[in-house]
């Protein structure tokens, strides 16, 4: 049997690792048990095709924290990150195209094309997204209240409080709009323009499955604003080296620290003795024993699959198990013989608009009728898709003169078989691009699907869910992962929750990592202190 750790870390995603580093460098023995042969998570580089890497599942980075990357000295270990040259490009029918730039004049000259009044909307509009992004991001890097704690959950309360009040009230009411109501409604409220609606109501459609005149569907968009890359905020960019650059990086600095880092340990059962969390089973019979566990694993798998059910409150188990998780994601990775041509933008050469995420759904019409495809019991025939082509910026991807393209495509439900459809699938999808880009699928020389179940079992996020959880308000902060146990603390002592589906959420932030290492060390120096007295 192994020595005893102090922590044990299950699960080498992103999350993972951060956990990992920020307790190790408080002088913790600290032990990864990762599934896979490699760390990383859903942010790892691998090969699809001979000569052929990109980025597995996660494929663009801009919510990873700048404190992260400097504490855990990322750029001192070989990351380096690059904007895209253009955020979001639009191919739209009538060969006409919208780009949104990553400066805000040339975005409003853009606009201004299709409208003037939205032109003249923009700067309010970003400036609502700063303030209110603002607040929240200062909420992210707190843990928050939990429902039923003590004097300390009261104070988180109550600095939530006075940050959102600071906010004057017109700002608060536009808070509460971007968590609560459709980003139909919202965007229909600030921009006139069909094309502009849908333009910056692709970030919050990403990953979630879910209409766009639902209410709460608003968030996304805010969340996926929040980030930045060298200080220019809402800025997304690409590792050079794909993501798991980003992963290989915090690895290189975790065993510089001591961490000891196990691959191919799959974790099948987490034991529990006298009430307490003592260790991990691993699938080889083998037993992990520590002091402390953080899960970095979806809390689905954790609670339903990872712990005898006699161990959990019934109440507390039927939550899990009503937790939503499914992004109806179908992840592509494709090599590609040239670029794709886009009829909207003729010209021969890496041009501003293939370094941008491609977004292919031109209107909020178009992004409902593909939702609504996916709720009758099918994919959608005309599928919202993100195209990206990191190897515009990242030679090191595809062999000189070739390309490595990113496509992650809704709606495509998990519920499907996909053993019969996933061709057929890739195919929908290529059209789709095809409409746009007429030489895409002919420049095709290898393509690799990822299913929502291939998601689910590659990375054990169940229902393919990339964010361990959806992102609304009922699984969010004080809810996430379930009201009572949303400061990192599972009920069971000793079991912490430092991966997505704990607070703030999913992205490549890092986040819930070292908010979940601050409250673990806590902890522990409060038991210290017990055992000492």
């Amino acid at each position: 049997m192994n020595p005893q750790d102090d922590v044990l870390v299950l699960g080498g995603g992103h999350n993972g690792l951060v956990c990992a580093c920020y307790l190790a460098s408080a002088g913790k023995r600290v032990r990864i048990l990762e599934r896979r042969s490699i760390v990383g998570g859903a942010a790892v580089t691998e090969e699809f095709h001979p000569g052929f890497r990109n980025s597995t599942a996660s494929y663009t980075v801009g919510l990873l924290d700048p404190g992260i990357i400097r504490d855990l000295r990322l750029h001192e270990h070989g990351l380096r990150i690059v904007p895209r040259p253009m955020a979001n490009f639009l191919p739209l029918p009538n060969g006409q195209s919208l780009s949104i730039h990553n400066d805000e004049s040339d975005t409003a000259r853009e606009l201004a094309r299709f409208s003037p009044r939205d032109a003249e909307a923009l700067s309010d509009f970003r400036a609502m997204i700063r303030e209110v992004g603002d607040v929240v991001l200062r909420q992210m890097h707190r843990p928050p209240p939990n429902v039923g704690g003590g004097l300390r959950d009261w104070v988180r309360a109550a600095q939530a409080g006075n940050d959102v009040t600071r906010l004057g009230m017109r700002r608060q009411l536009q808070l509460a709009d971007l968590f609560l109501v459709p980003i139909a409604d919202l965007l229909q409220s600030w921009f006139e323009n069909p094309h502009i609606q849908a333009a910056f109501a692709f970030d919050a459609v990403v990953g979630n499955h879910a209409s766009l005149h639902a209410p709460c569907t608003a968030y996304g968009l805010l969340h996926h604003a929040l980030g930045e890359i060298a200080g220019r905020k809402g800025v997304w960019g690409h590792a050079i080296g794909g993501m798991g650059a980003i992963t290989q990086a915090m690895l290189a600095q975790a065993r510089e620290l001591g961490v000891i880092v196990e691959t191919g340990a799959e974790v099948v059962e987490v034991a529990v003795e006298a009430g307490r969390a003592q260790g991990a089973v691993l699938a080889d019979g083998s037993v992990r024993r520590a002091k402390t566990i953080a899960a970095n694993l979806a809390p689905k798998l954790l609670y339903l699959e990872l712990i005898d059910s006699s161990e959990l409150d019934a109440d507390f188990r039927g939550r899990i198990e009503r937790t939503r998780t499914e992004s109806a994601v179908l992840r592509m990775n494709v090599a590609l013989s040239e670029l794709p041509e886009f009829s909207c933008k003729p010209g021969a050469g890496i041009q501003d608009h293939h370094g941008a995420g491609i977004v292919i759904a031109p209107t909020l019409d178009y992004m409902e009728n593909a939702y609504l495809d996916a709720r009758r019991g099918d994919w959608s025939e005309h599928p919202v898709i993100e195209l990206l082509i990191p190897s515009t910026v990242d030679g090191t991807l595809a062999p000189e003169g070739r390309h490595v393209a990113s496509l992650f495509c809704q709606h495509f439900p998990r519920h499907r078989d996909w053993q019969q459809g996933r061709e057929d699938a890739a195919d929908t999808v290529f059209a789709a691009v095809d409409r746009v880009a007429p030489n895409f699928s002919r420049s095709v020389i290898a393509r690799q699907i990822l299913t929502p179940a291939d998601i689910e079992q590659r990375f054990r996020l169940p229902g393919g869910d990339i964010f361990h959880g959806a992102h609304t308000p009922g699984q969010l902060w004080s809810n996430r992962p379930v009201m009572g146990h949303a400061a990192y603390r599972g009920p069971i002592a000793g079991l912490y929750h430092c991966g997505a589906g704990a607070h703030p959420g999913g992205g490549v932030s890092g986040i819930p990592g070292r908010n979940a290492a601050r409250e673990i060390l806590r902890d522990l120096r409060k038991r210290g202190r017990i055992r000492r007295g």
